[in-house]
C-alpha cells in the first residue's frame, strides 16, 4: 500500500444515494437504478493540503466514501469480468456545496456546482486490490475535531461495485486511473473554516483534511 498515489485519470464518476439510509436523510427516494454524475479531477486534493470552501457556499457537507480504482480499459464490462478492471481502492470524500446542490435539484440543473470546485474531492493513497479481500464489508468512519459524524459499511451499498463499475461502462469507457466514488453512508453533515476532517476505513487506511475559507486571488 505505501504511499503510492492515485493515478490522475480522465475522470470522477461518483454515485449519488447509494446508501438507503443517506437517501432517506436528504429526503430522497431509493433510486432503482445507479444515480451517477461527474466531478472534475481539479477537484482533488492530496492530504497536507486544506479543503476550501469557496465564497459561494454556504453549507459545505462531508460525505465519505469508498474509491473503487480502474486499472483496465474496459467498455461494455459484464458484472463478471468487473472485478478484473479494478487496479485497488482510495479513501476520499465527496465535498458538497449543499444549498447549491438544493438550487439544481429544484430547477432541475446538473449538479457540477455543488460538487466540482477545486478542493472538493480529497483523496488518501492508492490501496491495492490484493490488501481488500473483502470489499463487501469495509467500515467506513469520519470525524470532525474528533467528534464521530459517519460511521457505515460497505454491505449496505444498494448497488454493488460490480454492477457499478457494469453498468457505468456501459454508458462510458472506463479508463486506467478513472475512480468510481461508490456513495456515502448517513451522517452527513457541514463543516467550517478553521475545522479538522478526519476519515478512515477501518483497518486499512485514515488521513486528515484541514478546512479553510478559500482565498480571493490578489489583484
Amino acid at each position: 500500500m505505501g504511499n503510492k498515489l492515485v493515478q490522475m485519470g480522465t475522470k470522477i464518476v461518483a454515485v449519488g444515494r447509494n446508501y438507503a439510509a443517506h437517501a432517506k436523510e436528504l429526503g430522497g427516494a431509493i433510486p432503482k437504478e445507479p444515480l451517477i454524475f461527474l466531478k472534475p479531477t481539479s477537484s482533488y486534493v492530496r492530504e497536507g493540503s486544506p479543503i476550501e470552501i469557496p465564497s459561494s457556499c454556504t453549507f459545505l457537507d462531508h460525505e465519505v466514501e469508498l474509491g473503487v480504482v480502474i486499472g483496465k480499459k474496459g467498455r461494455d464490462i459484464s458484472e463478471d469480468q468487473a472485478m478484473d478492471h479494478l487496479s485497488g481502492y482510495a479513501l476520499a470524500l465527496d465535498m458538497t456545496a449543499r444549498e447549491l446542490q438544493a438550487i439544481a435539484k429544484k430547477e432541475g440543473l446538473p449538479w457540477t456546482l455543488a460538487k466540482g470546485y477545486d478542493t472538493f474531492t480529497p483523496i488518501g493513497n492508492f490501496i491495492v486490490k490484493k490488501k481488500v479481500p473483502d470489499y463487501t464489508d469495509l467500515e467506513l468512519w469520519l470525524e470532525v475535531d474528533g467528534q464521530l459524524k459517519q460511521k457505515g459499511s460497505t454491505k449496505d451499498m444498494i448497488f454493488s461495485i460490480p454492477h457499478l463499475i457494469s453498468h457505468i461502462s456501459s454508458i462510458m469507457t472506463l479508463n486506467d486511473g478513472d475512480v468510481i466514488l461508490t456513495g456515502t453512508p448517513s451522517g452527513v453533515g457541514p463543516v467550517k473554516p478553521g475545522q479538522r476532517i478526519t476519515a478512515g476505513i477501518t483497518g486499512l487506511v485514515e488521513m486528515s483534511f484541514d478546512v479553510k475559507a478559500r482565498g480571493r486571488p490578489r489583484s
